[in-house]
Formats: C-alpha cells, sequence, structure tokens
C-alpha cells in the first residue's frame, strides 16, 4: 500500500466558528508534516478530523485512495491506521503501564496476553522505560508518562502517527525525552503529522513545514524554505514574532 493521506477541500466549523476552511494536502507515505501557525489556527482539530474524531462538514479525506470520511465509514479499523497522541497523555490512571499499552492489543486485535505483553515490553525498552512497565501513571514524571502515551499508540502499528503538541503540557527539562522519541521515528516509514509550537524542532525533523492560518493553509514548503524564505506576509510575521520571543534555534 501506498499510505498516502489526501485531503481536499477540508471545512470544519463549531456553531458559527469555522475552524478549517478548504483545507487541501497530499501527505505521502513516510513524510514528516509540521503544522505550525498561532493558538486557534486550526491544527488540533485538523488532527482531529483525520483521525475522525471529529466529522468534517465539507470535503474529503482519503487513505489509499479510500474515502475515509464517507458516512457510514466504521472509524475504528481507520484509527487502527492512524493513531493520536494528545498533549494531555490520556493514559488510564487505573492501569499500570502494561495495561495501558496491552488493553486495545488484547481487545481490539485480539492478541495473547502473552503477546501483548511482549510488545509493549519491547516498545518500553525502546523508549527506556523498560523498568516502568508495572509503574501506574502517577508514579511517572510527564516526559515519562508521554513516552508510554506514545508507546501505547505505537503498538497497534499504525501507518500514520498524529501528535498534537505533545510537549506543551510538558515542563521544559522534560521535553527533550520526548522529542527524542520522536527523531528516532523518522525514517522508520511511519508517516508522522505534528501540531507544534517547537519551531526549532520543526525546522529539524520535518520533510514539510505547513502554515496555517485562520484554518487556511498560508504556506506550505519544506522546513529550510519556510523558515528561512517564507513568501506569505503571515508566514513571516508569525515567525518574526516567534524568534523575538526566542523560539526559534537551530
Amino acid at each position: 500500500m501506498s499510505n498516502k493521506l489526501i485531503l481536499n477541500g477540508v471545512s470544519k466549523s463549531f456553531g458559527t466558528n469555522q475552524v478549517l476552511k478548504d483545507v487541501s494536502l497530499s501527505i505521502s507515505a513516510g513524510e514528516v508534516i509540521s503544522f505550525i501557525g498561532a493558538s486557534g489556527s486550526g491544527k488540533t482539530t485538523l488532527l482531529r478530523c483525520i483521525n475522525l474524531l471529529e466529522q468534517i462538514d465539507n470535503g474529503s479525506i482519503h487513505l489509499d485512495d479510500v474515502e475515509i470520511t464517507k458516512l457510514g465509514v466504521d472509524a475504528n479499523p481507520i484509527r487502527r491506521r492512524i493513531g493520536i497522541v494528545f498533549q494531555s497523555f490520556n493514559l488510564f490512571p487505573h492501569m499500570s503501564v502494561r495495561k495501558n499499552i496491552t488493553l486495545a492489543l488484547t481487545e481490539v486485535l485480539g492478541k495473547t496476553a502473552d503477546e501483548a505483553s511482549s510488545i509493549a515490553s519491547t516498545l518500553l525498552t525502546r523508549f527506556g522505560l523498560s523498568d516502568k512497565i508495572d509503574s501506574y501513571p502517577d508514579r511517572l514524571s510527564g516526559g515519562q508518562q508521554q513516552r508510554v502515551a506514545i508507546a501505547r499508540a505505537l503498538a497497534l502499528n499504525p501507518e500514520v502517527l498524529l501528535l498534537d503538541e505533545i510537549t506543551s503540557a510538558l515542563d521544559p527539562e522534560l521535553v527533550g525525552e520526548v522529542l527524542d522519541v520522536v527523531r528516532e521515528l523518522k525514517g522508520s516509514g511511519i508517516t508522522l503529522l505534528l501540531a507544534t509550537h517547537e519551531m526549532g524542532f520543526a525546522k529539524e525533523i520535518s520533510d514539510r513545514v505547513c502554515f496555517l492560518a485562520d484554518g487556511t493553509v498560508a504556506e506550505l514548503g519544506s522546513a529550510e524554505q519556510i523558515f528561512t524564505a517564507p513568501t506569505d506576509a503571515r508566514t513571516q510575521q508569525f515567525l518574526q514574532r516567534v524568534i523575538s520571543a526566542g523560539r526559534l534555534r537551530g
């Protein structure tokens, strides 16, 4: 499969507030795209629409030439192919790390407890958390919880992974350990779509950067082009504010 993701004229409103306006994008398998823009520009809503957590009002979203936003489409198989990690971790507090990761593997994919546990153990080892497998979320730092949340999403072996401001709830000193996990995923074949305020990281990791303004794609280009020679006045203004605030380094 090509795992290509195509958005055609996607629009979404909440009441009288139109959050996305005619967004069209073509995303190749294995590509890393960062969505940047001011708060309220539509980044999170766009990711939630791709994951089918929000129903779009107009347009269509296709994965491998199949329209996943068509009325009557079962969202659950799609969500197994398109994983999402939220800024607030969303781990089950009453379950151990092992159970958080294995639950969907046993309940949704029909894995045995041993198979699921092995997958969880492999992922946690990969992310430096093997000693936390039987811990509960409240015993972990924010950075550790977010790494567990990423491991949980990856356990289902998704083709596309959506990362929604995954460092915004973290203390600054914990941000790096989560970004290291994302760095490791680049080049793994998985398609990564990030909504992020970490501009230096977006510049470093992205194949392309999409600047959203008022729910529209104001500018789309390579990371180098967007961050060093943006052509849209709104992108220039946004990045000037980011640079002035000292939030773009590297």
